[in-house]
């Protein structure tokens, strides 16, 4: 095999691996008592604010939502648009 060729695999080995990571890291978690249960979303009580999250067909666990139940969400920020304003 090729020297450059070696070099190539590692680099993309080591972009995906950080990539991979960075993704990873992204992740928060936020535990309370489920307020409000909807088609797509519900709602969390957590003392003194409420969060609203919104799930779809990947979103594992969601099934087992109900009302007055204490869960922990885990969950990522993700911006979906970005537009500049002048």
């Amino acid at each position: 095999m090729k020297k450059s060729t070696i070099l190539t695999v590692l680099a993309a080995t080591f972009v995906g691996t950080v990539i991979g990571w960075a993704a990873a890291a992204a992740t928060y978690q936020k535990t309370g008592v489920v307020k409000e249960v909807g088609a797509d979303t519900f709602t969390l009580d957590l003392g003194k604010e409420e969060w609203r999250f919104y799930t779809d067909g990947s979103t594992q666990g969601k099934d087992a939502v109900k009302a007055g139940q204490k869960v922990t969400v885990t969950y990522k920020q993700l911006a979906t648009k970005i537009e500049a304003k002048k």
